[in-house]
This record gives C-alpha cells, structure tokens and sequence, in this order.
C-alpha cells in the first residue's frame, strides 16, 4: 500500500513538473515574442483618424486648433526632456525617452491657431466668443471622442496633451505590448 502511495506521489509529481516545464518555456517564448515587437514609427491610425476629428469638430464651434506634436522618437523624447535642465527653456515633460505615450504613436498635443497662422498656447482665450475658454472646449472635444487629456491629471498638468492608451501603461508598452489592431 505504501508503495502505491509512493508511486502515485511520484508519478503525480513529474506530471505537475512537466506541465510547469511546459508552461515555464511557452512564458519565456511569449516574453522573447513581446520584446521584439517594434517599437511604433508613426501615429496609431486610431489617434490619427480622432486628431482629424478632433480638429473638425473645434473648427465646426468656431475654434481652430492645431496638433503641433503626435509620434516623437525615444530621441525626441530625450531632448525635449532636457528643456529646462541641461539645455534653456521651461521644463515642458517629465518623460525621458520610452516613457511617454507619444513614443509609443497613442498620444498628440494641440494649441489654438490664429487668423495670421500662428499658435498660441492661451488656455483663457475665447476666440469664439461664447464665454468659454476654446482650450477647454477642445479638451471637452477631445475627451468625447475618447482621449484623456492630460490638464486632468491631479499633478503636472500638460494642458496641450490627449492620448489614448488602449488600455495599456508605459511598463506594458516598454514590454512590448502595443494596442490589438497594430498587428496584423
């Protein structure tokens, strides 16, 4: 009887090491699969599409806008990180290149155009006339078309900021997880 035990016990054991084995190697090789996606080199067509919405809408109530900055480079990233410290300039991000969303093509940034062509970054000014701050209503825009916008977050806002993250944080995008339709 003890030996029956014994032989069940064993033989329960190399079944449940050999699952783990099994299971251990399909982990590693998703892991090695998820590292070596490539990184994004444009805008999300998603983000894209909504940008071009976006713009239409504001223009529809009378505010023109402008999206001065979408896909940037881990490069990109790093030199407008260093405005503001190593180089002149008001620090404008706290994200270093590979942790912003735009590194990954889900996030843009927009400001207001004037008649002469030039953007201004004016979250008071009323262009329309209707008594509401046009970087509001675009933010209002941009938010009913499903981007977060980044003058809601409670520490550093970055009023000219809308992303959509799909769902997924920067640790999972510098793991190699991108947004499902990205793939074919």
């Amino acid at each position: 009887m003890k030996q029956a035990k014994m032989a069940i016990t064993i033989l329960f054991l190399l079944l449940l090491g050999s699952f783990l084995f099994i299971w251990i190697q399909r982990e590693i090789a998703f892991r090695e699969e998820l590292a070596a996606r490539p990184l994004p080199d444009s805008l999300h067509p998603i983000l894209e599409e909504k940008s071009r919405e976006l713009v239409e809408a504001a223009e529809d109530i009378g505010i023109t806008i402008l999206i001065t900055d979408g896909f940037r480079s881990f490069g990109e990233q790093d030199i407008l990180h260093q405005q503001g410290r190593s180089s002149g300039g008001n620090i404008v991000t706290y994200a270093e290149g590979g942790e912003s969303y735009h590194n990954y093509g889900l996030a843009v940034d927009f400001a207001l155009q004037l008649d002469d062509g030039s953007v201004v970054w004016d979250i008071e000014r009323d262009d329309n006339g209707n008594g509401e701050p046009d970087w509001f209503e675009v933010a209002d825009i941009g938010k009913s078309l499903g981007f977060d916008w980044g003058g809601d977050w409670n520490g550093f806002k970055d009023y000219p900021h809308l992303e959509m993250t799909f769902g997924l944080s920067i640790r999972e995008l510098q793991q190699g997880w991108r947004p499902e339709d990205t793939f074919d």
